[in-house]
């Protein structure tokens, strides 16, 4: 049996197993067999040594995704933590292991922790934010500015801002941006709850802290759009610009652009 036959009954083997993964190796390798040379045969020898290594990659990554666990309970952990984003299924299967080694005091602890969090963890009526009570700490502070509302994204962009320890009104988090092609709709989002806010006559201005992407952008064009009729209220965004630290040469374009648009006086940054 020569080489290319040997190649060829391992790969219709391997295909038997995995119809899905070598359509184009078949016939990458199968039909140049019928009128190869013996240079040519080389080739695809190498060739298919590496397409061999392809498929037992393949190969591995299949069997860890259907392997049966010894343990039923084992393989409940895995499949709960793979749905967690960002983990799959061999970091799940890592941390539930880690978990089954560590004290039982820290698993128990940590899944109590989990639990406590999803009961006890709620939105604040006002402004959205995660909070343990109907209405979080900063909308219920009375050394809020009331009448300055910043509009962001998520509760991880409000716990951004109060880390810079510079803002000093309250926020309205929207839980998401507009974004068609992810489905999400300015019905999805609290920006009917943003539009009341400011009807009820307290809100003076109202910041648009949304990132600078394309749905960002659009959010706030629609959030701007909806807002245009309360005409005294005065609605603004973050500055666009050279960020601290960096280098002209290595500014993009359109931030370049906008820093010489929105271009300030020396004077008062300095009096900051």
């Amino acid at each position: 049996m020569n080489v290319l036959h040997r190649a060829w009954l391992v790969i219709q083997r391997q295909c038997e197993l995995f119809p899905f993964l070598l359509v184009t190796e078949i016939s990458w390798i199968w039909f140049p067999i019928q009128s190869a040379k013996l240079g040519i045969i080389i080739n695809y020898r190498k060739s298919f040594l590496c397409s061999e290594m392809f498929v037992r990659q393949k190969m591995r990554n299949f069997v860890i995704m259907q392997q049966e666990f010894a343990s039923r309970l084992l393989e409940e952990a895995v499949t709960e933590l793979s749905r967690l984003p960002g983990i799959g299924r061999k970091t799940a299967l890592r941390l539930a292991l880690h978990i089954l080694r560590a004290d039982e005091s820290a698993g128990t602890a940590l899944g109590q922790a989990i639990i406590n969090m999803r009961k006890g963890v709620r939105y604040c009526g006002v402004c959205h934010n995660i909070s343990e009570t109907d209405v979080c700490p900063i909308c219920a502070d009375s050394r809020r500015d009331r009448s300055c509302v910043c509009v962001v994204e998520n509760v991880k962009d409000v716990m951004s801002f109060e880390n810079t320890g510079q803002y000093t009104g309250v926020y309205h988090v929207l839980g998401g941006v507009i974004s068609p092609m992810d489905g999400i709709g300015p019905d999805v989002l609290e920006i009917n709850s943003l539009v009341e806010r400011v009807a009820a006559g307290e809100v003076k201005e109202v910041i648009l802290a949304l990132s600078a992407t394309m749905e960002g952008e659009t959010t706030n064009y629609y959030i701007y759009r909806r807002l245009a009729p309360y005409t005294d209220v005065r609605i603004t965004q973050l500055a666009r610009g050279v960020s601290v630290g960096n280098e002209i040469e290595h500014t993009d374009e359109i931030t370049l652009g906008r820093s010489l648009l929105n271009r300030t006086l020396f004077a008062d940054s300095i009096k900051r």
